[in-house]
């Protein structure tokens, strides 16, 4: 089973298209700007600020990633910890990457 950012069971699609000018991202969009800034391996603040989040959402999408196995938590030392995308992390990358580009296609060719 499956549990989403909300705490709770979750199946299937979410639905939810790019975000035009003016209107905030989506869950998957999100969560592809954090597995693009972790893919070499990134604290906290940098996936936060790269990712453009506030501290309540990292707090919240990481815990999510983490338990869902797209990204793993590496402790460096005493005080240093990383966050590093994980194999299945990369494979939803790019299913991510490849809906919202056939989302967009579909947008531009309503125009």
């Amino acid at each position: 089973m499956n549990i989403g950012l909300d705490g709770k069971a979750v199946s299937g699609a979410t639905g939810k298209q790019k975000a035009s000018v003016g209107q905030r991202r989506s869950n998957i969009e999100i969560i592809a700007d954090m597995l693009r800034v972790g893919e070499n391996g990134a604290g906290k603040t940098e996936i936060m600020y790269t990712a453009n989040m506030s501290y309540h959402q990292i707090q919240k999408y990481l815990e999510y990633l983490v338990n869902q196995g797209f990204i793993n938590k590496i402790n460096i030392d005493n005080t240093m910890i990383a966050y590093q995308v994980t194999e299945p992390g990369f494979k939803l990358l790019k299913a991510i990457d490849t809906l919202l580009e056939m989302l967009e296609s579909a947008e531009d060719a309503k125009r």
